[in-house]
Protein backbone atom coordinates (compact mmCIF):
# COMPACT_ATOMS: atom_id res chain seq x y z
CA UNK A 1 0.00 0.00 0.00
CA UNK A 2 1.31 3.70 -0.62
CA UNK A 3 1.46 6.31 2.26
CA UNK A 4 -1.59 7.93 0.88
CA UNK A 5 -3.96 5.02 0.52
CA UNK A 6 -3.01 3.64 4.24
CA UNK A 7 -4.06 6.59 6.09
CA UNK A 8 -7.62 7.87 5.38
CA UNK A 9 -7.95 11.22 7.65
CA UNK A 10 -6.92 12.90 10.76
CA UNK A 11 -9.11 12.43 13.36
CA UNK A 12 -9.92 16.03 15.28
CA UNK A 13 -11.83 15.98 18.21
CA UNK A 14 -11.27 17.46 21.46
CA UNK A 15 -9.57 14.41 23.20
CA UNK A 16 -7.16 14.45 20.18
CA UNK A 17 -5.97 18.06 20.65
CA UNK A 18 -5.48 17.02 23.97
CA UNK A 19 -2.86 14.30 23.13
CA UNK A 20 -1.28 16.38 20.29
CA UNK A 21 -0.22 18.47 22.79
CA UNK A 22 1.60 15.03 24.35
CA UNK A 23 3.16 14.33 21.32
CA UNK A 24 0.73 12.09 20.08
CA UNK A 25 -1.67 12.20 16.74
CA UNK A 26 -4.67 10.15 15.91
CA UNK A 27 -5.73 9.27 12.60
CA UNK A 28 -8.27 7.03 10.75
CA UNK A 29 -6.51 4.37 8.88
CA UNK A 30 -7.28 1.50 6.67
CA UNK A 31 -8.57 -1.19 8.42
CA UNK A 32 -5.77 -3.69 6.49
CA UNK A 33 -3.30 -1.43 7.55
CA UNK A 34 -0.49 -2.75 10.26
CA UNK A 35 1.40 -1.14 12.28
CA UNK A 36 4.80 -0.68 10.23
CA UNK A 37 2.82 0.54 7.28
CA UNK A 38 1.58 3.21 9.63
CA UNK A 39 4.84 4.22 10.66
CA UNK A 40 6.03 4.24 7.35
CA UNK A 41 3.34 6.21 5.67
CA UNK A 42 3.64 8.78 9.11
CA UNK A 43 7.63 9.32 8.66
CA UNK A 44 7.22 9.52 4.45
CA UNK A 45 4.48 11.90 4.18
CA UNK A 46 4.99 14.15 7.75
CA UNK A 47 9.19 13.80 7.52
CA UNK A 48 8.84 13.08 11.39
CA UNK A 49 9.96 10.32 13.51
CA UNK A 50 8.02 7.80 15.01
CA UNK A 51 8.27 6.58 18.18
CA UNK A 52 5.21 4.30 18.92
CA UNK A 53 1.85 3.64 17.13
CA UNK A 54 -0.85 1.88 19.08
CA UNK A 55 -3.97 0.41 16.93
CA UNK A 56 -7.59 0.19 18.00
CA UNK A 57 -10.41 -1.24 15.76
CA UNK A 58 -13.91 0.72 16.81
CA UNK A 59 -16.93 -1.98 16.00
CA UNK A 60 -19.47 -0.77 13.99
CA UNK A 61 -22.75 0.57 16.37
CA UNK A 62 -26.37 -0.75 16.05
CA UNK A 63 -28.47 1.96 15.27
CA UNK A 64 -32.27 2.23 14.64
CA UNK A 65 -33.82 4.50 11.91
CA UNK A 66 -37.96 4.76 11.52
CA UNK A 67 -37.66 2.21 13.41
CA UNK A 68 -35.69 -0.15 11.18
CA UNK A 69 -32.31 -1.74 12.49
CA UNK A 70 -29.09 -0.62 11.01
CA UNK A 71 -25.68 -0.05 11.52
CA UNK A 72 -22.67 2.70 11.40
CA UNK A 73 -19.63 1.63 9.98
CA UNK A 74 -16.70 0.46 12.13
CA UNK A 75 -13.40 2.09 11.38
CA UNK A 76 -10.06 1.35 12.77
CA UNK A 77 -7.77 4.70 14.40
CA UNK A 78 -4.45 4.62 15.00
CA UNK A 79 -2.62 6.59 17.45
CA UNK A 80 0.69 7.93 16.24
CA UNK A 81 3.72 9.00 19.27
CA UNK A 82 6.09 10.84 17.38
CA UNK A 83 10.04 12.16 18.48
CA UNK A 84 9.89 15.25 21.14
CA UNK A 85 10.74 18.20 19.80
CA UNK A 86 8.59 17.47 16.47
CA UNK A 87 5.34 18.72 15.25
CA UNK A 88 2.56 17.60 12.92
CA UNK A 89 1.09 20.57 10.97
CA UNK A 90 -2.77 19.31 10.51
CA UNK A 91 -5.27 21.62 9.01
Amino acid sequence: MKGYSILQKPIITERANDLNKLGKYVFMVQPSATKNEIKKAIQTIYKVNVTAVNVISQPPKKRRYRGLAAKRGGYKKAIVTIKSGQKIEIE
